[in-house]
């Protein structure tokens, strides 16, 4: 199982851009990863949020469906706020919030594509 998290702050949402591998390097994608053995999926989504960005999240509830990924692995997204810090490129090439306006200008992975519309539904929720 891979965890992901939608951070949204000020009607904004969080990406990273990947800086490997190669052939996924420049691509975005929502912070995350693998559920390790012995971790729920919010474990584990807590965790990968304070090696990726250097910040303590709250995770919150399930958004969109799961998206199957290639080796059998699924992939499962959950809303998710700051709690503290102020992310940080650590494993990757760069950051940036993203408005419902700014989600198509950038290429995301295709796994994390196909959850756009449910994203955007993500950030037309009041806060």
């Amino acid at each position: 199982m891979i965890v992901g998290a939608a951070v949204v702050r000020d009607g904004a949402l969080l990406a990273q851009q990947r800086a490997w591998p190669a052939d996924h390097a420049g691509q975005w994608e929502l912070p995350g990863g693998r559920v390790e053995p012995g971790e729920t999926e919010g474990v584990a989504l807590y965790r990968e949020c304070q090696e990726e960005l250097d910040v303590d999240i709250i995770v919150g509830g399930r958004v969109g469906p799961d998206v199957a990924l290639p080796g059998g692995k699924v992939l499962r997204i959950y809303a998710a706020s700051l709690l503290s810090g102020e992310p940080r490129a650590v494993e990757h090439k760069a950051l940036r919030w993203l408005t419902p306006d700014d989600l198509t200008d950038v290429d995301w992975l295709p796994a994390d594509r196909e959850l756009l519309p449910d994203l955007r539904l993500l950030l037309a929720r009041p806060s």
